[in-house]
């Protein structure tokens, strides 16, 4: 069953304007970010590990529930109470003053998220004998659509990456390089672009992907996803050929006769970052709309559903938990599902066709 998708609607509030607003929020930012470079609390230290040994989750999401309950943590200290003795008042409480400080729905349900985890570890672990996020209602979000790109724009920012002639990689500003060197980013970025709208991949899996992940000969990819969850991507044509055509020319330019696990690297063979990525996609796009990594991912799923694709298997390949996340690229593909309903739904087609058929 289609879950029903609302678009919501919001007003500028007059309490928050948008220059005040983000402020308050790098304000907030700063000091988490300021706390967690303090000593960790025993609790915390042991659910961190708990997530990263037991859930496997990733360091970058453990450091964000870490941040999360620092934020908690501190709140309680101006109440004078600890973490093991917070009440649902309390957790009821920290919601509303991350309302009053402008920090969106999304934000707020993931925090509470955080606390539930934490305190469903405590519980188990029998360091409380009550949880106190029960019974506390997560606020209500609002799925937005997913924004993607048109086949034609990925089309132009494919050709763009290839016929790339300056650099702002690994180098402290854009200049002229040296030829090969601009080919064999030129062919790194291009084989990238492809991955990344070929198997919807995020930014973490494609910087993540190593050259014996790779299984060109088969013509897929092994992607270590969220929580180290692995999972098969299937690559199309145009990016085995480009993946070839990278390995076996530009990889060997950029290696400068050094070694790398790695399928992508920066220039002899350092690690490429996420940030590298974004700036790297946003380049490739300026032509037209500014595009995202993450929009590739959409763009992916969701033509694959305006060609027919049933959800299971857009939700296989894009490493999606539940069907629910998949369900979204549905209403983007309002033409595929409106014809898929004119010919299968009884009453889908007018009475004068039907009964000429």
């Amino acid at each position: 069953m289609i879950g029903v998708v609302k678009l919501k609607e919001r007003e500028p509030s007059p309490l928050f304007a948008p220059r005040r607003k983000r402020k308050i929020l790098e304000m907030m930012a700063n000091a988490s970010n300021a706390a967690t470079k303090r000593p960790i609390d025993p609790l915390v230290r042991g659910f961190l590990d708990y997530l990263k040994v037991e859930k496997g989750l990733a360091a970058l999401t453990a450091e964000a529930y870490q941040r999360d309950l620092v934020q908690f943590r501190e709140f309680l200290g101006a109440r004078r109470r600890e973490l093991l003795a917070a009440r649902r008042a309390d957790i009821r409480a920290f919601m509303n003053q991350l309302f009053s400080h402008g920090v969106m729905d999304r934000s707020v349900a993931r925090k509470l998220s955080t606390l539930r985890h934490f305190y469903k570890y405590l519980l188990l672990d029998r360091r409380i004998k009550h949880d106190p996020t029960l019974e506390v209602d997560s606020p209500r979000q609002w799925k937005v659509l997913p924004k993607s790109l048109a086949a034609s724009e990925i089309d132009s920012m494919l050709k763009r990456a290839g016929n790339r002639t300056v650099a702002g990689d690994e180098t402290a500003g854009k200049r002229r390089i040296d030829p090969r060197i601009a080919a064999a980013l030129a062919q790194r970025d291009e084989a990238m672009l492809e991955v990344l709208y070929a198997g919807g991949l995020r930014v973490s899996e494609i910087v993540g992907l190593k050259v014996e992940d790779l299984k060109l000969e088969l013509g897929y990819a092994l992607v270590h996803g969220k929580g180290d969850k692995e999972r098969i991507v299937p690559l199309g044509r145009a990016a085995q050929e480009q993946l070839t055509k990278y390995l076996s020319e530009g990889r060997a330019v950029l290696l400068k006769e050094r070694t790398s696990p790695m399928l992508f690297m920066r220039r002899g063979g350092g690690r490429l970052t996420r940030q590298r990525v974004w700036q790297m996609v946003k380049e490739a796009s300026s032509d037209g709309r500014h595009a995202s990594p993450h929009m590739l991912r959409h763009s992916c799923a969701t033509h694959m559903v305006e060609k027919g694709a049933d959800l299971r298997t857009v939700q296989t390949i894009l490493g999606h938990a539940d069907i629910s996340t998949s369900q979204i690229y549905t209403h983007v593909a309002l033409d595929r599902l409106k014809k898929v309903y004119r010919e299968f739904h009884p009453r889908g087609r007018k009475r004068g066709a039907e009964g000429r058929s």
